[in-house]
């Protein structure tokens, strides 16, 4: 196999869970696989597996585009705007490893509104303050 065109895109979690998703539900029902497809079939389960539990799959299409929209201001590469997308960073720490001379590039102010941008998708984070909600809750009946 032959590379033709090396980094010809750059796919969001969200793109391959979606695609690996529709692969798999296409798939479903047909003849037994020989072995390189079921090899694939594995590799394509576990990866779907692990973005299920990302926040990947609590976005949309527009979610995605008002994202990078609100982006637009910061003047990111298109890997950065993806970093961004995929990993949600939640500390200054964060951007810098994302962002290629953040410190040069960006004010304290901008990166604030980087987290808050970020903070601002749907999915995990509201399961995790849920959570924390939760877990106090249970700390503090305990300690009665």
């Amino acid at each position: 196999m032959e590379i033709v065109a090396e980094n010809a895109a750059m796919l969001s979690n969200y793109e391959v869970y979606s695609l690996l998703s529709d692969l798999q539900a296409k798939s479903s029902g047909r003849k037994k696989p020989n072995k390189s497809q079921q090899n694939l079939a594995t590799i394509s389960y576990e990866a779907v597996k692990y973005l299920e539990k990302t926040p990947c799959k609590d976005q949309t299409p527009e979610i995605i585009g008002d994202f990078m929209k609100k982006l637009e201001p910061f003047k990111l590469t298109k890997s950065e705007k993806l970093q961004l997308l995929n990993h949600r960073p939640t500390s200054a720490v964060e951007i810098q490893l994302m962002i290629e001379e953040s410190e040069e590039r960006l004010t304290e102010d901008q990166i604030e509104q980087l987290i808050d941008i970020s903070r601002s998708l749907p999915g995990e984070d509201e399961e995790e303050d849920e959570q924390m909600e939760a877990d106090t809750g249970e700390q503090q009946e305990a300690g009665e």
